[in-house]
Order: structure tokens, then C-alpha cells, then sequence
């Protein structure tokens, strides 16, 4: 579900650094900028009457101007920010979205703190909270793992594609990742429709790991065909504001960054 750029206020947002570091989505080239990739969160829930009432006025304004604009979007959930004014908006099958209290202006991207020495993203704690439900649902035998080598200290979430140039260079590093006791899972999310067939080949094969290892390093997959998770998967990243590959998360659902050498991803982990 697409809104337009005529019906969003689009907020400022800092994601230069995703261009550098992870491969786009194709289906998305064109419309990136249409497209609502909110990752945003904020502080504490309506605990009172008055907020509560104040949230309900919200869904019910929101609901009419979806439905005059001809937008098809279920409003799942509200939650007050930091931000006076400023609500956190979840939305079924779509990214969440900033809305103001009312409900004229919905916002995509991150909200960002100045003031203090670092800069504090507003999004990261409600939207790494919904995402580390969505990534425990998962199930492991619907992913692709590669498993840590000795004890594991960490679990990472990847989404990926094999025609991905970074998630190529990603991958060059496994061992060296599994070594550093990183159990690392990927999730399959195709950049574009062309790319599905390669993906889903990978998912059907009796041998994943090796099917993958082929694929990524650019050599054709049989065609292959089953009852897989693929386009679930990719679904999944929509809703989790994915907009490119590698995608890396950790097991609390915090977004770690695009492509991260292993040295990059071990000091996230560890702070």
C-alpha cells in the first residue's frame, strides 16, 4: 500500500548512509520518496482518560481522511511521543508513521532530539519494540541460519537478496561473523519482482546454505518451486520500514545498519 506524495507531509530524515551501505529496492527506485518507511517511536502510554479519549479522536479523524482520500489503511494502534502533539501510528501490513494530534499531517521517517552531545532518534524504541515481536515470530526453519561457531553471543536478523551487490560483500565475511559467536538469520527479501524466482529457488532447495552460496555468488539457480515463506518475508520488511538490502537487526529489533564489516557489526552488538 503506496500513499502518494500529494497526500504525505514528509518529514526531514537522515538516510544517506543507507545509500552507501545497502543495495535498493527496485520496486521502490522510483517511488521511494511515496513510499512510508517510518521507524519512530517515543516515550510512555496514555495512562488517563483524557489521553485516551485524545487518542480514540485521533483514529476516528484519521479513519475519515483515509477514507475521503481513498486511502486503504487500518489503524492498529496510538501511542503519544515525546514530541508534544506528536503521535506514533501503527498501521496493519504498512510502516508505522508519525501523526500530529490533529490528524491533518502524517509524517514518515525519523524524528530526530538535538540538545544533547549525540543525536537521539526518537523511532528507535517503539519501532525496535514492534519489530522484535515481528522477528520472534519468526520461524527458524522458514529462515536461512548460519549458526556461530562455539558459543553464541549474538543472533542477528538480515534481510537479503542474492542480486545484491552489499549483501554479496556481506556475505563474503560469514565465517568470520559465525566465528565471532554471531549466529546470523536470514530473511529472504527480494529487492524487485524479477528477483523473486532466484529467492524462492534458494528457499526450495534441499540444501539452503549451499543453494544461497551459490546464488550470491552470481551463479544460476534451477529453477525451483514450493510452498515457501519468500513473499511473506518480504512483506515482513515493508512493514518493518525496510527499504534496501542487507538489512541487519538485532534480536531486540534495534536496526544496526545496511552492510557492516564484521568489526562494525561486533561493536554494535557489544554496545
Amino acid at each position: 500500500m503506496l500513499f502518494t506524495r500529494s497526500k504525505l507531509f514528509i518529514a526531514c530524515t537522515l538516510l544517506s548512509s543507507v545509500a552507501m551501505t545497502a543495495c535498493s529496492n527496485s520496486n521502490n527506485d522510483d517511488k521511494k520518496q511515496s513510499t512510508l518507511t517510518a521507524s519512530a517511536p517515543a516515550t510512555g502510554e496514555a495512562s488517563n482518560l483524557s489521553e485516551r479519549n485524545a487518542q480514540q479522536r485521533l483514529i476516528n479523524t484519521l479513519q475519515q481522511h483515509f477514507k475521503k482520500a481513498n486511502i486503504n489503511a487500518k489503524i492498529l494502534n496510538i501511542k503519544s511521543t515525546e514530541v508534544p502533539n506528536l503521535y506514533w501510528v501503527t498501521l496493519e501490513g504498512m510502516s508505522s508513521v508519525y501523526a500530529t494530534a490533529d490528524g491533518k499531517y502524517i509524517i514518515q521517517g525519523d524524528v530526530l532530539r538535538l540538545g544533547d552531545s549525540k543525536i537521539h532518534n526518537v523511532s528507535e524504541s517503539l519501532q525496535s519494540e514492534a519489530n522484535k515481536k515481528l522477528l520472534a515470530n519468526l520461524k527458524t526453519e522458514d529462515l536461512l541460519v548460519y549458526k556461530a561457531k562455539g558459543k553464541t553471543k549474538h543472533v542477528v536478523y538480515v534481510f537479503t537478496d542474492a542480486s545484491c551487490p552489499y549483501c554479496h560483500k556481506l556475505h563474503e565475511h560469514m565465517a568470520e561473523i559465525n566465528a565471532a559467536g554471531i549466529e546470523v538469520r536470514y530473511i529472504a527479501w527480494p529487492r524487485g519482482e524479477q528477483f523473486m524466482p532466484a529467492m524462492e529457488s534458494v528457499w526450495c532447495s534441499a540444501d539452503r546454505q549451499a543453494a544461497f552460496d551459490q546464488a550470491i555468488a552470481g551463479a544460476p539457480l534451477p529453477p525451483a518451486t514450493c510452498k515457501n515463506p519468500v513473499r511473506d518475508q518480504y512483506q515482513l520488511g515493508m512493514n518493518m520500514g525496510v527499504n534496501g538490502t542487507p538489512a541487519i537487526y538485532n534480536a531486540e529489533g534495534v536496526y544496526l545498519g545496511g552492510y557492516l564489516s564484521p568489526e562494525e557489526l561486533i561493536n554494535r552488538l557489544n554496545n
